[in-house]
């Protein structure tokens, strides 16, 4: 199996189940993992796993890393610097998982049906000048982080649903995106709704579409490993999806299905805001945290027909090999999928 450190797997990145395994007893006996991360409410099923004990009940002592975009993510699984990740899929995690370096194993955020979603921005001054929908993009500058990120597949496929044609423009982190939205140096973006809403009630942007319009179904996010990890630590990797689906049920209940009650989602709430705007007071925060809440793919489960749709697009973009497969991206072994 492939070893790779940080440098071959940053030059590597400018190239171009059963859900009964849940279920079986703790084997990594307090094993010291680390869980990639960035700071969304789409993370929480990490974030509430650890809080409440429930990698610790699967066995396992997790430190969190956290990141700014998806893709150094999938370097610093590549390089063994992180054990497990959520991140959406991009063309560099393609392109690692064809050196067989990673493997996705699982599903985290869906967009579904009835449950609030991403939302496609407009900048002010792009509204105010008529992009006041989706289909009035064309020659409008769309923020991405890198191309081949998540971000660059949305607006995509937005734009090709409308027939129309919008300009990338890379900024690397979501901050920067959101800075230049707000200023007007960008004229739309997609994000998830904790993030979007709040800009909206800014003043500074306003929401234009959903998502969900042009990708229903969209697995947003996904789980992954190395290929080390998923063909040959498969107890751990087992116990590391048995607590982050722990995280993942509790969140659901409390924040979706809200069958908890209040004082069960405050003090998810309360649980979350520790990762999620921490740096903004609790009450102000909280609207946020509970205004973007979608629903986590229960028990980790991998939406196959959403993940082959993004890989087909990245091929047809010529961002990744022509030849990948789905099975070189993805180890549906662990997880039930759809």
């Amino acid at each position: 199996m492939m070893t790779l450190n940080r440098r071959k797997a940053l030059t590597l990145m400018g190239g171009a189940a059963a859900a009964t395994a849940l279920a079986t007893p703790a084997l990594s006996k307090n094993k010291k993992i680390t869980v990639g991360a960035l700071r969304f409410t789409s993370h929480s099923g990490s974030f509430i796993a650890l809080e409440k004990g429930l990698f610790a009940e699967a066995g396992l002592d997790v430190e969190l890393k956290f990141f700014q975009a998806s893709q150094p993510m999938a370097v610093a699984i590549a390089s063994g610097d992180v054990d497990y990740a959520v991140t959406a899929i991009s063309g560099g995690l393609i392109s690692l998982a064809d050196k067989g370096a990673i493997k996705v194993i699982g599903g985290a955020l869906s967009e579904e049906e009835g449950i609030d979603g991403q939302k496609i921005l407009a900048s002010d001054a792009a509204f105010q000048a008529g992009l006041t929908s989706p289909a009035m993009l064309d020659g409008k500058t769309y923020g991405m982080t890198t191309a081949g990120s998540s971000f660059h597949y949305m607006g995509s496929k937005v734009a090709a649903a409308e027939g129309v044609t919008v300009k990338f423009k890379p900024l690397q982190k979501v901050g920067a995106i959101i800075g230049a939205l707000k200023s007007g140096q960008i004229d739309a973006w997609s994000i998830v709704p904790h993030i979007a809403k709040p800009l909206a009630g800014s003043g500074k942007v306003h929401i234009i579409g959903s998502v969900s319009d042009y990708l229903p179904n969209y697995q947003v996010t996904t789980v992954f490993t190395s290929a080390n990890n998923a063909a040959n630590e498969r107890g751990m990797t087992s116990d590391f999806l048995k607590g982050f689906s722990g995280g993942v049920a509790e969140y659901n209940a409390a924040m979706v299905d809200k069958t908890q009650g209040d004082e069960a989602m405050q003090a998810t709430v309360d649980l979350i805001h520790k990762y999620v705007y921490a740096d903004r007071p609790r009450e102000k925060a909280a609207k946020s945290i509970i205004n973007g809440s979608m629903r986590l793919n229960a028990g980790a489960a991998l939406n196959v027909a959403s993940v082959e749709d993004q890989l087909n697009w990245f091929k047809s973009e010529g961002l990744v090999g022509a030849d990948i497969t789905l099975d070189t991206l993805v180890d549906a072994s662990y997880v039930k999928t759809m």
